[in-house]
């Protein structure tokens, strides 16, 4: 079997983005949305369940844990509406990065750390 990890990793991208555009689709079901929605901004978040300092397992949620959630979820997305994503995905993967989506994504990473350290204070002070 000839593995092309570059190919591999494109058609990862890909997938994480017609998630996306899923999600955004009336033909899917709600809770295939919601479920899109998780997988696409674990995927693109800067925070692993994971960490990857941790030796050998930090990068498992890269590696098998992203993967196994991304075929979960397209296989729960009807084919035809997959299709349809992947070719638009395909399609936008040559337009410009958006800043202002990963801006987004900092931006609510960072207000749900201070939220939770908010709350494991007043934890600590009860």
């Amino acid at each position: 079997m000839n593995w092309d990890l570059r190919k591999w990793a494109g058609l990862v991208k890909r997938d994480i983005h017609a998630l996306y555009l899923a999600a955004r689709d009336p033909r899917v079901p709600w809770f295939v949305k919601g479920l899109a929605l998780v997988v696409a901004a674990y995927a693109v978040s800067p925070v692993d369940l994971i960490p990857d300092f941790i030796p050998v397992i930090g990068y498992l949620d890269d590696l098998v844990l992203l993967p196994l959630g991304i075929y979960a979820v397209v296989k729960l997305v009807p084919p035809e509406v997959m299709a349809d994503c992947r070719r638009r995905a395909e399609k936008a993967a040559d337009k410009p990065v958006s800043r202002g989506a990963a801006f987004a994504v900092v931006v609510l990473w960072g207000a749900l750390a201070t939220a939770g350290l908010y709350w494991l204070a007043g934890m600590v002070r009860d």
